[in-house]
Formats: C-alpha cells, structure tokens, sequence
C-alpha cells in the first residue's frame, strides 16, 4: 500500500491555485453561474414562502422549514386521519459524525416544534406520541381557534447564521424574555455569559475541531453534503451552500479540493473567533439518552431559535465537544451538568442575515 497522503493546502496555497487556473474554465464557470436560469434568490424565496392549499400540507411546509444537521432534511412525513407522522429518514444519516442517530432525531424534533406552532396559528391543537415504542413521531390533530404568535412569523425568518457576530451584549429585557423560556420536561438550558466561561468553551470546541479535521472520514462526510455553487445546490435542494456560510462558489472539484486541505488548528481558528465574537452561548442537556429525549431536545433548540429570531438575535451551532465522544464527557464535567448530557451547544448574538438554505418540496418528503 502506498504511504503517499494527500498535501494539506493552505488557504494562500488555495487562492494561488484559484488564480493559476485556466482564464477560460473559470471564466466560463463564471458565466454559467451567473447564468438567469440559475436565480438562486428566487428559488430560494419560494421555499421558504407558503404555496400550499391544503391545511396538511401547510403543515408539513412549516415543518421542513426547521433546524438540522448539515441540512440533511432527515425526515419523512405521512398524513394519516387527522393527524401526521414524522418518520425518520435513515437514508439521510450521517453515519461519522452523528453514528447512533442522536443528531437526526434532534433535528425531527425541530421539525416537530415547527408543525405545533404552525398547527396552533392555523387553527388545531395537537396532541403528541413521542418515539418510545414505534420509530416514528404522531401528532393529532383537532380543529381549534388560532393563536397566532410571535414564534410563527419567526418560522420563515429563522436560520443557522454561521457568520462571526459583532459582539454587542443582549439586553437585560431580552435575554429575560429568552431565560424564561419554557421547556420539555427532562431537558436543561446552560447559559455562559462570563468571559472565563466562554474560553473553556473555546477550548473544548478548539480540541472538537483539531479531532474530527484529522479525521478523514469526517471531512469525506463533510463534503458529501457541501454545495460549492448555486448549481449543485439548485440541484440538491438540500445540504450546505457555501455563500449560507459566507464563502464564495468555486467549481465543485476546486471545493472538494480546498476542504479536503483544510488543516485541523485552521477550522479551530476559525470558529473560535465565531464563538468569541458571540454575546451569549447555551448548552442544551438532558437526563436521559434516548428518541423522545432528542426529540424533546430538538423542540426546545426550534423553540429557542424562534424566540431569538422574533428578537432580531441570531444563533447558530457549535457541536464538536458534543459530537466527539471522547470529549463529551469532560465537556458534562466541565460545565457541571450534573448527570444531564450535553446535545446541543449554540452561540447568540447579532449580525446580518446570511442568504437562505434550500429545503426539498413538500411532495418530495410524504409517504
């Protein structure tokens, strides 16, 4: 077997071999990309804009519009008599970083927060089955009232904004608003404000991020659900689109070839500057380590990131301690979460809004 390895580039050994590249290939992919049939915006607009006529559908809309992992889109849905199922997809799993699943139900979870505040406004009262003994999530249905709130207007408004914030504190009255949160019963909220506090955080991201770019089965992972351009992404219609995170399209071969280079102690640098720059930061725990207990943990992340948006606070994830199993522990210690285990780290703060993610249409994701 050869001991060859691929060269690790650095982002300057990256732009040198971006502006060496043939006048005419990126010239040309520059054209195409910019092409009218490739309106991005527009599509873009239409996801996250309501075109169903049927109150079922609607709800499923609102559903898909939720947090996940990578933007897999792990879910599928079937209407039943008065009420909707939220199955697992398993063929959307990712099998390094989220091995046992833990993350995939999180995210349904998310998108079963979305449909209870949607059903609410639009007029039903849900009751919920959580996954204890089938594999997938219930909830019926019955014609109420509406009560339309802050938290669904926010649903189309909410998104995973991965760029550094500008470090401005959240007021006093915001944060009690945010603090005073309710949430499922078996799951905590930790907040770190102090700057002491923050740093540990940095570290054990720092160690998450040195740990799975070393890895390559977690970077191949990674890329599999990277969109370089509008045109891989058009044509998905899931994953991560590189302009949603703030960096530039570039041909697919040319992305796979700058991630795939990506040294370790670069991505560290990277998000510790994001989570420093950030106002607050929260951990999500909970008792116990099963389904509902994800799914319960999904809900309050989606209920939380709704109440920020509704407050103009962006949020977005930082989850390595939490996804390197070596760490998660010394991380539940560190931050003295008693017998909770961490699910979820997220940093708040303010900035501008990112450009949307795709989601799959609604016909795409029935049973």
């Amino acid at each position: 077997m050869s001991n060859l390895q691929p060269r690790r580039m650095s982002r300057r050994d990256f732009l040198k071999l971006f502006a060496a590249g043939s006048a005419a290939t990126v010239g040309g992919y520059t054209l195409y990309e910019f092409a009218p049939w490739l309106d991005y915006e527009s599509q873009a607009e239409q996801v996250w804009t309501l075109n169903e006529n049927d109150a079922m559908r609607n709800l499923i809309h609102f559903a898909t519009l939720a947090a996940n992992g990578h933007n897999t889109q792990p879910w599928k849905f079937a209407v039943r008599a008065n009420a909707v199922e939220i199955h697992p997809d398993y063929s959307r799993e990712l099998t390094v970083v989220d091995p046992q699943h833990r993350e995939l139900w999180i995210s349904l979870g998310c998108a079963l927060e979305n449909l209870l505040v949607a059903a609410r406004a639009t007029g039903f009262t849900a009751e919920v089955t959580y996954p204890d003994s089938a594999d997938l999530i219930r909830v019926d249905l019955n014609p109420d009232a509406s009560q339309t709130d802050v938290m669904f207007d926010a649903i189309p408004l909410r998104q995973n904004t991965r760029s550094e914030y500008d470090g401005q504190p959240i007021p006093a009255s915001d944060l009690d608003r945010i603090l005073s949160l309710p949430i499922e019963p078996g799951v905590s909220l930790r907040f770190v404000t102090a700057a002491s506090e923050l740093e540990t955080l940095v570290d054990y991201v720092n160690q998450g991020n040195l740990s799975q770019y070393a890895d390559t089965a977690f970077v191949d992972e990674l890329i599999e659900w990277l969109r370089f351009n509008k045109k891989d992404a058009l044509a998905a219609m899931d994953g991560l689109y590189s302009v949603c995170s703030g960096n530039p399209e570039v041909p697919g071969w040319l992305g796979r070839m700058f991630v795939a280079g990506t040294k370790p102690v670069q991505q560290a640098d990277v998000d510790a500057k994001k989570l420093r720059s950030s106002s607050v930061a929260v951990v999500i725990a909970s008792e116990t380590e099963d389904k509902s207990a994800w799914v319960r943990t999904g809900q309050v992340y989606e209920r939380l990131a709704l109440q920020t948006t509704a407050l103009g606070i962006k949020s977005a994830f930082l989850n390595q301690p939490i996804e390197v199993s070596e760490l998660r522990l010394q991380f539940q210690s560190a931050l003295g979460l008693g017998a909770s285990m961490p699910q979820l780290l997220i940093r708040l703060g303010y900035a501008e809004a990112m450009p949307k993610s795709l989601r799959r249409p609604v016909d795409a994701v029935l049973i």
